[in-house]
């Protein structure tokens, strides 16, 4: 149980605790993660019969990675100190424990919400969304994110390497234990009122902020792989159509501007592409993501010397576009005044080029450098 001046609530939880573990016949110690109370909450842990472990660093991930860490069983059972979770029906999480699966959530929409247990906002904005996108982005078979109560084998979890140290860790675990493969199972539980009268320490627009980027930040096919080929192909295609000449849509006109505006899409899609390339070889060989094997696979066959000659061609088709573009400057004009309409069409694209080029190869020497193997 993570702990931060439970003193109202903390002493009914544990005794809850205790009474399932004698009736179900489990044998179970119960570890109060403490995160610096003030309010004699230690005491109270003591007092009845839990062992209090000191988390210095301050955070709901902190608090539960100590707590984690200390724990002696097989089994670990994680739930709020503020007796909104049913400590006194565990059984359900045990024996999916037991059967083999190595994650159990609790699932409050599955199991019920008591009238005021959760903000409506919560209930009926935040957790169905950030519970969504966490099933989009990684494929996940959780349906409530962030219930806080859950069952895990200690050594499936510990393998994790969990970072996160404030409310984002709950998603965290989710993500991870979906990555690695491992079997996850829900089962309903319910929601309580709070028994605590003081103000909670979740704060409901910073932590979902930080629920969301989280997801975000371990999804790079998400935040830049698909939004960087959408401008990609928009900008290649507009280009297309626009380099032969103006397009009319009925009143309107697009001309040498959009053609420019192509360009850019093109360029930004290929940079957010790269980047999608960058954030997922950085975080495999941190030990964040887990390996892609189709990302191996494709670096057995493209290296850095396949990016520099990629690179090198692109910028030789680039710098000719230039050449001929100059060149058709001197012959239709004299290097006098130009139609901007005409020389344009055949520099935006050599421009985009070079800068195109450029990246593949400059990106190409980056990539080399993260996968240098450390020892």
């Amino acid at each position: 149980m993570p702990c931060l001046d439970e003193s109202e609530t903390l002493g009914i939880c544990i005794d809850k605790a205790h009474g399932w573990a004698r009736s179900a016949g489990v044998s179970v110690e119960i570890v109060v993660a403490d995160n610096g109370s003030s309010d004699g909450s230690q005491r109270i842990a003591a007092e009845h019969g839990a062992r209090v472990v000191e988390v210095s660093d301050r955070g709901y991930g902190s608090a539960l990675s100590g707590g984690i860490a200390a724990a002696h069983g097989r089994f670990v059972i994680m739930g709020d100190a503020d007796d909104t979770y049913d400590f006194g029906n565990l059984s359900p999480f045990i024996e999916r424990l037991r059967d083999g699966y190595q994650l159990v959530m609790g699932n409050r929409f599955a199991g019920g919400l008591e009238p005021g247990a959760m903000p409506a906002l919560n209930r009926l904005v935040g957790n169905p969304i950030l519970t969504r996108v966490g099933r989009l982005f990684f494929q996940s078979p959780v349906g409530d994110f962030h219930c806080g109560l859950r069952g895990f084998s200690r050594e499936a979890i510990v393998g994790l390497d969990l970072r996160t140290t404030g409310m984002e860790f709950a998603s965290e675990m989710v993500v991870k234990a979906t990555l690695k493969g491992l079997r996850i199972i829900e089962v309903p539980t319910i929601l309580s009122r709070s028994g605590r009268t003081r103000e909670p320490h979740l704060r409901r627009w910073r932590d979902g902020w930080r629920h969301l980027r989280f997801l975000f930040l371990y999804s790079p096919r998400w935040l830049f792989l698909y939004p960087g080929l959408f401008l990609m192909v928009l900008g290649f295609l507009l280009g297309l159509w626009l380099i032969p000449g103006p397009r009319t849509i009925g009143d309107v006109t697009f001309d040498v501007q959009t053609l420019l505006f192509a360009g850019l899409a093109f360029v930004v899609g290929f940079q957010s592409v790269e980047f999608a390339l960058f954030s997922k070889v950085f975080a495999i060989s941190e030990g964040l993501l887990p390996e892609d094997q189709r990302l191996t696979r494709l670096f057995h066959y493209v290296k850095l010397e396949t990016g520099l000659i990629v690179g090198a061609a692109l910028m030789i088709v680039g710098a000719a576009g230039a050449i001929y573009a100059f060149a058709n400057w001197g012959v239709s004009a004299d290097f006098g005044e130009l139609d901007p309409s005409d020389n344009l069409r055949v520099t935006i694209p050599s421009v985009t080029a070079i800068a195109v080029g450029a990246q593949v190869m400059l990106g190409s020497f980056f990539l080399s450098i993260l996968g240098l193997r450390r020892r």
